[in-house]
């Protein structure tokens, strides 16, 4: 069984910097050939922000942490969504 290394959020970070880095240098080769008005580019460019901030979001908790909000949420509601036990023989 092999151990591996929990991803710190400063790789996260990292690796987040190299896709942004990336992309910039995307849009530089890009520009010539770009036919897209001033508005269009900025409506990307918010699109791109929105979804690397849900990415982030997501990426933020693990699966347990995520399991255990659920549990304390699923503890705060009232029993009336409870499903009723049915029984035929009492």
């Amino acid at each position: 069984s092999v151990r591996r290394k929990k991803k710190k959020a400063k790789d996260k970070a990292q690796i987040l910097e190299q896709i942004v880095s990336g992309k910039k240098q995307e849009e530089e080769k890009k520009r010539g050939l770009d036919k897209r008005t001033p508005a269009q580019v900025a409506y990307e460019k918010m699109q791109e922000k929105r979804q690397m901030e849900r990415i982030l979001k997501k990426a933020s908790k693990t699966h347990k942490q995520r399991v255990e909000d659920f549990n304390r949420h699923l503890d705060t509601l009232t029993e009336h969504y409870d499903i009723p036990k049915v029984s035929w023989t009492k």
